[in-house]
């Protein structure tokens, strides 16, 4: 067996579960009936001209299922942060008691947890799409090695069966993290 063929399929291994992770995070922006911290990892807020993350600025409480208390670490910083949470796509209107912001996020209508479903499907065929990217290019480097005889094509047929064996595990996480975010979204 060539040297290369092993180094191929951990590469190929490694960008798959890339892939997977990538797609398990995306899952986690997903908006569900529980606040999480994960909701507000994409939100900027222009502090001093320049885009900041809002974990950067302030601290995050989740006193109660659907409430969460924003807490600026700047005072000055207040009325930004209010703006880019207003702004955001969570559809939530803050309220400033002066010390923090108090976010209440509404109920999920059936409509909108539809629209996340769907949203989901959408990234975990983004998931999907990268991890057979993946596959494509190992697959053509081990042809590549067959061709320029660097392996015999018993071994090349092996490492491709390998090759689609990791995929297919790869594609099933995707799918059960698929299934426990749509299980989660269509609870009440």
């Amino acid at each position: 067996m060539s040297d290369d063929t092993p180094s191929i399929l951990k590469d190929a291994e490694a960008k798959m579960a890339k892939s997977v992770d990538v797609t398990k995070d995306e899952f986690t922006t997903i908006r569900t009936g529980r606040a999480n911290a994960a909701m507000f990892q994409g939100i900027t807020v222009e502090y001093y001209g320049a885009p900041t993350p809002l974990n950067q600025l302030a601290s995050l409480q989740f006193p109660e299922a659907r409430t969460v208390i924003v807490t600026p670490y700047d005072k000055t910083s207040m009325a930004a942060v209010e703006t880019a949470l207003r702004d955001s796509d969570l559809g939530v209107n803050p309220t400033n008691n002066g010390d923090n912001l108090r976010v209440v996020l509404p109920a999920l209508t059936e409509e909108r947890r539809k629209e996340y479903v769907k949203l989901a499907r959408t990234k975990a065929e983004e998931g999907r799409v990268s991890v057979r990217g993946s596959r494509g290019n190992a697959k053509k480097a081990i042809e590549k090695l067959v061709k320029d005889k660097e392996i015999g094509e018993d071994e090349g047929t092996r490492a491709e069966k390998e090759l689609e064996a990791l995929t297919k595990k790869q594609i099933e996480q995707i799918d059960e993290a698929l299934a426990l975010k749509e299980t989660e979204l269509e609870t009440v």
